[in-house]
């Protein structure tokens, strides 16, 4: 007889140190957000860091001093958008892990196993060598990559839905399969082209990047993300039911085919904005959602703020170190997270310590 999943068997357990946790994770995010926009390449003191965001916001202060000039260009369209950006970026990325972890029930997913992130690189790649720019402006390879990330997302549905009605199985076929087709139109695109400067721009675009943050882009971003993650965390049950199977879902009375439809539509617009406004970032969604479940267990009720906070606060403090790590130069976001993220993983895969909706990983 096959063993109830076990949604408590993390290290700790009982709503007081859940609620602890919450508010100890808030009180790192807003930390973090305060202490890493004092951080980069250019000497600033932290009082007048702090003054340029007071009177931008507030209006307190001497404008010839904190409202013009290199310092508040700095501070509040450089630095401050792009924290902010890497704050919702880290938030979407591991709250959408989660999901697409529930959907397919497979903890080796991540919000790119689905295809989404060679449709956003498909995209990417032609906005890059066919000149879109006239068309859709300077944010050009953005706007296709979103589009090629949502319908890819759409296309994978489609796809498991002909001959029956999705799983997981099917779903998680699917989207290896439109993977495989999107990165050979992709490098058959690059392979024709034979264009270095749009080789070396495709290929810097999907390492990944918080450079290109602008309030703009910033206030669409933030509340989409943050939206979505509400929405995500209100269904907590029927993503814990996805987990014991559609065969005990039935029997409990409840159908997860539409709701496998609806929760992949709405991760795929997170995502989309995701690689819209950093390029294609990877572990995140897969890192931050496993060590939550050390800690906390797999029920959705927990894991989803915590991963949520956790996420934020893990690419912020990995932009800040981007900019840093190197003197005058920034590393790829994308690159420095999987040197982190995959002997993370590995020790997790050899670890073996927790389980995954009730099974031991």
């Amino acid at each position: 007889m096959k063993r109830k999943p076990d949604f408590k068997n993390g290290v700790f357990h009982g709503k007081p140190v859940y609620v602890l946790a919450i508010i100890l994770l808030i009180g790192v995010l807003i930390l973090s957000i305060l202490t890493a926009v004092t951080i980069g390449s250019v000497d600033l003191s932290v009082t007048d860091v702090y003054r340029v965001i007071l009177y931008k916001i507030f209006g307190v202060g001497d404008p010839e001093i904190y409202g013009t000039g290199a310092m508040s260009d700095i501070v509040w369209f450089i630095r401050l958008p792009r924290i902010l950006l890497a704050t919702g970026v880290g938030m979407g990325l591991a709250v959408a892990g989660v999901v697409m972890q529930a959907i397919v029930k497979n903890p080796l997913a991540d919000p790119y196993v689905l295809g989404i992130s060679s449709g956003a690189s498909l995209g990417a790649t032609v906005a890059i060598f066919f000149g879109v720019n006239a068309l859709l402006g300077s944010n050009a390879i953005g706007i296709c990559a979103f589009i090629g990330a949502f319908c890819i997302s759409l296309l994978v549905q489609m796809t498991a839905n002909i001959g029956g009605r999705a799983n997981s199985i099917r779903l998680l076929l699917a989207g290896t399969a439109l993977s495989s087709v999107c990165s050979a139109f992709s490098n058959f695109i690059v392979f024709i082209a034979g264009e270095k400067n749009g080789i070396q721009t495709v290929t810097f675009w999907l390492m990944g990047s918080m450079a290109g943050a602008k309030w703009e882009n910033i206030v669409v971003i933030l509340p989409c993300v943050f939206l979505a993650t509400l929405f995500f965390c209100s269904q907590y049950r029927i993503l814990n039911m996805m987990l014991l199977g559609d065969e005990v879902s039935i029997t409990l009375g409840t159908d997860l085919h539409r709701y496998r439809q609806l929760y992949l539509v709405v991760s795929s617009i997170v995502i989309g904005f995701v690689v819209y406004s950093a390029g294609i970032i990877g572990f995140v969604g897969l890192i931050i959602p496993h060590v939550v479940r050390m800690f906390f267990g797999t029920d959705h009720k927990r894991l989803l703020p915590i991963s949520a906070l956790s996420g934020s606060i893990f690419l912020i403090w990995a932009d800040v170190a981007c900019r840093v790590i190197i003197p005058k130069t920034e590393v790829p976001i994308g690159i420095l997270v999987s040197m982190i993220g995959a002997p993370c993983f590995i020790y997790l895969l050899v670890k073996r310590s927790y389980g995954f909706g009730g099974e031991r990983s």
